[in-house]
């Protein structure tokens, strides 16, 4: 297999844009970086469509090492012949390749073994010629083989042995395995009944079936959570004897045979006992496996989106965690994400000290100049934003508060990470800090999570954790890579996704900078032990240092671009306090003046990298996320009562499922959006319109009190 033509072909770029990439990753370059920094060898190939390239590069090298030791365990046997050599070069997919294997694999004790053993396997050979007339009779082939010491006691047991010789041979070739496989898929059903007798969020399955080629990844998931809790018998079904039928059309010869009951025998019982049970456990891990993958797809776009949404800078923000008996945690945290103060209130119940608890948050809103407050939407969190829209009207500061998602903060806060940077803290107090500075900076604070646990995926406690952390490890990432961290403030957490750096480099990182005081050029960064120069050259372009006096250590500019960059501002006579100041904004009119081509060839670099050093240059430290669409904030609070058919409402997209997406309107339960309900146009999936984050106006269209459901509709 000739892998680089094949990718350059499945994935629709040229043979030499993939060798080139390939080379790239071959030599131990991270994606983010070769994303950023290489995009003249890969034709500007961006992180999404690198990760597909290096996801479909794995395996396929993973196939052909398979396939070259399958051949060499069959060589070995000394049963390799010129059909089986074409048939593995010609597999296309793992399974494809353990087909052709299955029949030269070791196998434990089975029936057909036992019946070689027993010296059956001559009148198994004859059945299967199905020849028209046989001399001997095949009865008298099958009482010769009577021994009572082997276990033969009759000629039927000869017969029973020989067809079970037959079954497993059919059942271990490949051509009948791929076949059935195929036509199963194409023609099978799956069909779910219920296990037990009780209500249950599966109960849509308890009767339940559905073609398995046009049954949707979300289902695939839910009937397969429904089976592991035991709510749900599932099986795969295909219509009456269809499976059999085409494989006696393969098997049978024409012609009269007295062979042909037997061989009929042999391959009803093949299809029943081996295939059948077989391909329907290859078939469900194959589906469910591609489930997952369209799922964390999903979830890596609304990871993506939840990420990179824009910080709230400027601000003081007073955290709140809600809670009943322990009472509501609060803390208030700088602009910097420095702790200045932590109190505990109890304006519910069981205490209701809403008068003490009022004068608390007064106090710590004027004394810290306190500008947002942010409240988890946990346990209370109505209850608290009732409390707090009712104090923000009771005080002349301009206060505004937003409801902020609490998953994976208890996580956060019981970690030995949250212990190590806040020692001196207890974990509701951790809690509410980190509340505070989700709001503050959603991408450095979430970064300190375990991605499964932010909240933005669809069954991902069900899906096969090493993938899901690989392609979940990925985005999170891109994500930093693509905003860039301040190398004297970040977190060891924030640290240890930047391209180059491992958690090992990052301790590294915040040792030196608390041995030494704050970094004062990018060049420093050397210094730290284990960044050498492939690691350096991997991390530096994404590392900012704010404080040095050369102002490319504040751009996504590269090191080894400064020469160009240095060549390019000298070349239309602008300065460092030029792009300090903001004063480059002619800079890109001036050279498309000149010619981006030649101006390229003078500074001796491609034309991707002189729009990106234009651009770092035009606005130096820009943050990419300040153009997204900004934080929903109140001060007044809406409950689920109050909502009425019909009613026009804004709310922000806190999940993209494959069925719909969940809107928070700001009454605490957050409402949906049908896929059919998104837009008049067909769509395949709701993330082809909305994303985590989008803010958007949605109308009533029910609302089950009981239940606490809303669904929504964007149609209007």
């Amino acid at each position: 297999m000739d892998i680089i033509k094949q990718l350059a072909e499945e994935l629709s770029l040229t043979v030499d844009q993939v060798e080139k990439t390939v080379a790239l990753f071959d030599d131990g370059n991270t994606i983010p970086f070769i994303a950023r920094y290489r995009k003249e060898v890969t034709g500007s190939l961006d992180d999404a469509q690198l990760r597909d390239l290096f996801d479909r590069l794995t395996y396929l090298r993973s196939l052909e090492a398979r396939k070259a030791e399958v051949h060499a365990l069959i060589t070995e046997q000394g049963k390799m012949t010129p059909e089986i050599e074409t048939a593995l070069k010609q597999a296309k997919i793992l399974t494809e390749v353990e087909d052709i294997y299955r029949p030269f694999r070791p196998k434990r004790k089975t029936r057909a073994s036992v019946a070689r053993e027993r010296g059956l396997e001559p009148l198994a050979q004859a059945l299967l010629a199905q020849e028209a007339e046989y001399a001997p009779t095949l009865d008298e082939m099958a009482e010769s083989l009577i021994n009572p010491e082997l276990g033969v006691e009759s000629a039927e047991d000869a017969f029973a042995g020989a067809c079970d010789i037959i079954a497993e041979d059919i059942s271990d070739n490949a051509d009948y395995r791929k076949y059935i496989r195929a036509l199963t898929f194409d023609l099978g059903e799956l069909k779910s009944t219920a296990a037990k007798e009780e209500d249950s969020v599966y109960a849509l399955y308890y009767d339940f079936h559905e073609r398995l080629k046009k049954l949707p990844g979300h289902r695939i998931l839910a009937i397969n959570r429904g089976e592991k809790e035991e709510f749900l018998k599932v099986s795969v079904t295909m219509p009456d004897d269809v499976a059999v039928n085409n494989l006696f059309a393969k098997i049978l010869k024409k012609g009269t045979s007295p062979a042909k009951p037997y061989v009929e025998r042999a391959i009803i019982d093949s299809y029943d006992r081996l295939i059948a049970p077989s391909i329907e456990r290859e078939i469900r891990s194959s589906i469910f496996d591609d489930a997952c993958e369209a799922a964390i797809k999903v979830f890596e776009v609304n990871l993506k989106n939840l990420l990179m949404q824009p910080p709230l800078k400027g601000k003081t923000a007073l955290g709140y965690d809600p809670g009943y008996r322990n009472g509501c945690k609060l803390a208030v945290v700088d602009k910097t994400g420095k702790v200045l103060d932590t109190a505990v209130i109890y304006p519910m119940k069981p205490q209701e000290r809403i008068e003490e608890s009022k004068r608390i948050v007064k106090r710590l809103i004027s004394t810290h100049n306190v500008g947002v407050i942010a409240i988890g939407n946990g346990t209370a969190s109505k209850e608290s934003e009732i409390f707090i829209a009712g104090l923000l009207k009771e005080i002349d500061e301009d206060v505004k508060y937003a409801v902020i998602s609490e998953a994976g903060a208890s996580v956060y806060s019981a970690s030995k990470l949250a212990a190590d940077e806040f020692p001196d803290f207890d974990v509701m107090q951790r809690s509410a800090i980190s509340i505070a500075r989700r709001l503050q900076d959603p991408l450095a604070e979430l970064v300190k999570i375990d991605p499964k646990s932010i909240g933005v995926g669809q069954y991902q406690h069900d899906m096969k954790p090493a993938r899901l952390d690989e392609a979940l490890g990925g985005v999170v990432e891109d994500c930093v890579n693509t905003v860039g961290v301040d190398i004297n403030t970040a977190s060891h957490s924030l640290l240890s996704y930047v391209a180059g750096i491992n958690s090992t480099s990052a301790k590294n990182i915040v040792k030196y900078r608390e041995e030494n005081g704050e970094f004062k050029s990018r060049a420093e960064i050397k210094k730290v032990p284990r960044i050498g120069d492939k690691a350096f050259e991997q991390c530096a372009g994404f590392l900012r240092v704010s404080g040095s006096s050369e102002i490319l250590d504040c751009t996504g500019v590269h090191p080894e671009s400064y020469a160009a960059a240095r060549t390019l501002l000298k070349k239309f006579e602008y300065s460092s306090d030029d792009v300090r100041q903001n004063r480059l904004a002619g800079l890109r009119d001036k050279v498309k003046k000149h010619g981006f081509a030649n101006i390229c060839a003078e500074l001796q670099i491609g034309e991707p990298t002189l729009m990106d050093i234009i651009g770092e240059l035009e606005k130096p430290g820009r943050d990419v996320r300040d153009t997204l669409p900004q934080t929903v904030l109140r001060d007044d609070i809406l409950d689920i009562a109050d909502l009425k058919p019909d009613m026009i409402v804004t709310g922000t997209v806190r999940n993209v499922i494959d069925f719909g997406a969940f809107v928070d309107i700001g009454v605490h339960h957050d409402g949906l959006v049908h896929i059919s309900e998104i837009c008049d146009r067909f769509i395949k999936h709701p993330g082809e319109v909305l994303s985590v984050g989008d803010v958007v106006e949605v109308k009533i269209k029910s609302v089950d009190l009981q239940k606490h459901r809303i669904a929504l509709t964007m149609k209007f």
